[in-house]
């Protein structure tokens, strides 16, 4: 008989599923709603839809039945593990399951299951990386306040903080002052600081304004320019971190950068400047998604090795 495999990429934005045969082969991908909550009657509710609906459409895609069994299935959370998996028993037949974290299904997918190193610059930073002997390391990924380090988030905190100095007459010039005010509404720098402590503006959102600072920087700003600068030295060298508890000094270590901050030219150049500058760790584009790399982890599970065919596009 066939057997099935699931993986499982839940985020704070959405949630997407893949189904894969015993070869390999992608046969159907489903998408649904957040899912990294479960603590409140609410948010147990939500969760429990958007897992079931998105491995609903996968399966649908696929052409099984709704009492399908999987072999193995692997779930990845932005919210971690905790209190998610006696609910995922609930909800599906699976022979063998694992219920882990964000970081290891992207790093799964970003490197095709094989050894490397990937680097997260979202809303906050982290270095995640696994060797050729199955361990893992981990480097940053403190939160806003303590770390998060060339984050989308701490890039708009530098950016603001800028302003406030000009402002104050204790800082350079700089456009991003101007740029920041005119996005929030405030009317001077002071303003926006306190606006940031409000429900108004939550971290993502403020993370978001970071294309603010990449903005100004392509406009010739200095001071934008060299925050950009800045972040770029911090998340590389969470990379380089995050190399030498894993891997020996002769490897050649690929590094998968992933996350909104490496969409600026600016950072995403002087990232790959610095990562490289020794010869021993090489920048490559993500090979998969998360959700894909979830699904190798259930063929890991499972005990298989396979290549994935027929993957689609998860974003």
């Amino acid at each position: 008989m066939a057997e099935y495999y699931l993986g499982v990429d839940g985020g704070q934005s959405s949630t997407t599923a893949l189904i894969g045969d015993e070869t390999g082969r992608v046969l159907g991908m489903g998408r649904g709603g957040p899912c990294n909550h479960v603590s409140a009657a609410e948010a147990r509710a939500k969760f429990m839809g958007a897992i079931g609906g998105c491995v609903s459409q996968a399966r649908e895609a696929a052409g099984l039945p709704a009492d399908t069994h999987f072999r193995a299935a692997c779930l990845g959370f932005s919210g971690g593990p905790a209190d998610k998996d006696s609910l995922i028993a609930e909800m599906f037949t699976i022979a063998s399951r694992v219920v882990t974290n964000d970081a290891v299904i992207a790093l799964a997918g970003a490197h095709a299951g094989r050894p490397g190193i990937i680097t997260i610059g979202g809303t906050g930073s982290i270095g995640y990386g696994r060797n050729g002997t199955g361990k893992f390391a981990r480097v940053g990924g403190w939160g806003y306040i303590y770390g998060d380090e060339g984050g989308g988030f701490d890039i708009t905190r530098q950016g603001l903080r800028a302003a406030l100095r000009m402002e104050e007459g204790w800082g350079p010039e700089t456009v991003l002052r101007a740029l920041l005010l005119e996005a929030s509404g405030a009317t001077n720098a002071n303003e926006l600081m306190h606006k940031f402590y409000t429900p108004e503006f939550p971290r993502p959102k403020i993370a978001a304004m970071s294309q603010i600072v990449v903005r100004a920087a392509a406009q010739g700003d200095e001071v934008a320019a060299d925050i950009l600068s800045e972040a770029a030295q911090q998340l590389a060298g969470i990379t380089r971190a995050t190399r030498l508890q894993l891997f020996t000094r002769e490897e050649v270590v690929p590094v998968a950068p992933i996350g909104g901050v490496f969409k600026s030219d600016t950072l995403m150049a002087e990232f790959r400047r610095r990562v490289e500058l020794t010869n021993d760790m090489q920048v490559v584009a993500p090979t998969f998604g998360p959700a894909a790399g979830a699904l190798l982890e259930a063929y890991q599970q499972a005990g298989l090795r396979v290549e994935l065919t027929g993957v689609p596009a998860e974003k």
